[in-house]
């Protein structure tokens, strides 16, 4: 027997399906922010106001200095899909503005007592529309009101207490609403933005139009660290331009917290970005450690689809495997330049302290034995004296001295494992196993790239199983396999077969390394595995073949991988991404000897 209590298809009412849209649209207080200073940007605003009280519970209150709006459109505003950035099927082909969805005022309406006020750039007098969690607006009330929009959102979520419970502490609702202005900040540099919390400021920030400046607010919002070690980035390619700063190897945290990349003015979290910027980053990081970065991608808006995600934080471009290609090599070649020949010459010391140290020599022998060993300290010692004595020039003789290169020359050896160094402006520590392990690796990717690989056929063929579509996948891209000395084919609906692998492949697991190449080309149309684990390889190599601890080096050897640091790319960290030198400067020294005080 069927029950008769079936329950009919019926439509929601409109507070009921605010409420719901709600859900969607306002997680806590930040997500309010977030979309009310997306319509500020959207409306040409140069000046934001942001007042919070008790981390945006009590009350959010966003004012701006855009063109405002009509006060016949006021009461369309809060009308659920109501808004001036859409008008046809065509233009969600092309989207420009932040935001579009025009249920958010409506939603916010319904779980919060709302006031809009506005006046638009044309006309002589503000007006002010109420919605108190109700259906039916207030009238339309004349106000004075300079151009532009206010908007007051108080007690949020005081009609739905089921969803209020599970707000956080005003501090941590705070933190969120703090994060969500700072990502707006960084995106708009010609905006001016001031956050005060419960009637304290907590940030002031100008218009920024020059680097310096731009640098100046960057510092602001995530610390003056993080400038320190930027890089600045700037290329493009056709239509795409890269710009923006990324840290430098050495500067890395233990969380990805500090990565900010906007496409087209829109602040993304995108796993098809955070892979691309990933391998940029492969060889010169510890494992488990994240890369910061402020980077602005621009592309012709057609090419890239922001609606994929509901809160618009991930992307799908049309040519991905271009737009992949274009930041991998972009942040890779500006990585690469992260070597002490990148920074000016300092200038010229005295004669006598210049002179000190012979001209270094470079060694051209083998990998593993271009810094040959001697048996103790005694001959390093020796060697100094002698340079000191032997290099002191008449001094009725005028000598045209050469400019002291940035890593300067070698003094002495610290314990077998640390280089010391006097250059123009201090002192230099090089840690020679890290040092050289880098020149090595980077020679032996040079040699691999130039000779390419060396290919092993196997014995015994491997047969890797395989969903249909990754052997579909696998046959799409067998030019790319081949290019990297893989023979591989199909050998069933269901199965490839490999015959033949790179040399320095023999001894991997053949089969899961196919599958993990073959989920990367499904899910972002590259994949850098194969590379990753020939340079894996490699790295360890190096690693081996590399100076060890405890091992003496004359002068002229030290010079000579001072030289070689100077000239090879990366060479600032080593593989896993630790440091390779550091500098005391004669103002460091001073301090540590109170020296002028």
């Amino acid at each position: 027997m069927i029950s008769q209590n079936i329950p009919s298809i019926h439509l929601l009412p409109s507070l009921v399906a605010n409420q719901i849209a709600a859900g969607e649209v306002v997680e806590r207080p930040a997500s309010v922010v977030k979309e009310l200073l997306e319509n500020s940007l959207d409306a040409k605003a140069e000046q934001i106001d942001i007042d919070i009280e008790q981390g945006g519970i009590a009350l959010i209150r966003v004012r701006d200095n855009g063109f405002g709006i009509r006060h016949d459109e006021l009461l369309l505003a809060l009308n659920r899909h109501a808004t001036s950035k859409i008008r046809n099927l065509d233009d969600l082909d092309y989207i420009n503005s932040l935001g579009f969805r025009g249920e958010a005022l409506s939603s916010i309406a319904s779980i919060s007592r709302l006031s809009l006020s506005s006046r638009f750039y044309s006309e002589q007098m503000g007006h002010c529309i109420r919605l108190d969690g109700q259906e039916k607006p207030s009238a339309l009330v004349p106000t004075a009101h300079p151009v532009g929009t206010t908007l007051e959102i108080r007690d949020l979520f005081y009609n739905t207490p089921a969803r209020r419970k599970f707000l956080r502490t005003e501090k941590t609702e705070f933190g969120h609403v703090h994060e969500t202005i700072k990502r707006l900040a960084l995106s708009r540099f010609d905006v001016t933005f001031k956050l005060t919390h419960n009637r304290k400021t907590l940030m002031a920030l100008k218009v920024a139009q020059s680097e310096d400046e731009q640098l100046q607010r960057v510092a602001m919002l995530c610390g003056p660290d993080f400038v320190e070690h930027v890089l600045n980035v700037n290329e493009g390619a056709g239509e795409m331009q890269l710009s923006g700063w990324i840290t430098q190897p050495t500067y890395s945290r233990s969380q990805p917290d500090m990565q900010y990349f906007y496409v087209n003015g829109r602040l993304i979290r995108d796993k098809f970005i955070n892979h691309a910027i990933r391998q940029a980053y492969e060889d010169v990081l510890y494992s488990g450690r994240h890369p910061s970065y402020v980077l602005y991608f621009k592309i012709d808006p057609s090419e890239v689809d922001v609606n994929v995600h509901p809160t618009k934080s991930e992307v799908r471009f049309s040519q991905s495997g271009q737009v992949h290609s274009f930041l991998v090599n972009t942040l890779q070649n500006r990585i690469a330049q992260t070597f002490p020949s990148q920074f000016e010459p300092p200038s010229v010391l005295p004669l006598h302290s210049q002179q000190s140290i012979p001209l270094p020599t470079t060694i051209e022998t083998p990998l593993s034995e271009s810094y040959k060993m001697e048996p103790s300290s005694a001959s390093a010692i020796h060697d100094t004296r002698q340079a000191y004595q032997a290099l002191q020039p008449p001094e009725d003789i005028e000598i045209n001295e050469p400019p002291i290169p940035p890593l300067g020359y070698a003094l002495a050896q610290l314990h077998g494992v640390y280089i010391l160094a006097e250059n123009a402006d201090g002192l230099i520590l090089v840690d020679m196993h890290a040092a050289h392990e880098r020149i090595t690796y980077e020679r032996m990717k040079s040699a691999w790239q130039a000779d390419n690989l060396s290919a092993q056929v196997l014995l015994v063929p491997v047969t890797v199983s395989v969903s249909e579509r990754e052997a579909d996948i696998a046959e799409q891209h067998v030019d790319f396999f081949n290019n990297l000395c893989f023979e591989i084919s199909r050998a069933g609906v269901e199965a490839l077969v490999v015959r033949q692998v790179p040399s320095l492949l023999a001894d991997a697991n053949i089969s899961m390394l196919i599958r993990d190449v073959l989920a990367d080309l499904l899910r972002f149309d590259v994949s850098s595995r194969l590379q990753e684990n020939i340079q894996e390889i490699l790295g360890t190599l190096a690693c081996h073949t590399s100076v060890r601890a405890n091992r003496q080096l004359s002068l002229s050897e030290m010079n000579a991988l001072l030289r070689d640091m100077e000239k090879t790319e990366r060479s600032n960290q080593c593989n896993h991404g630790r440091p390779t030198w550091t500098q005391l400067s004669l103002k460091d020294l001073d301090a540590l000897f109170l020296r002028g005080r």
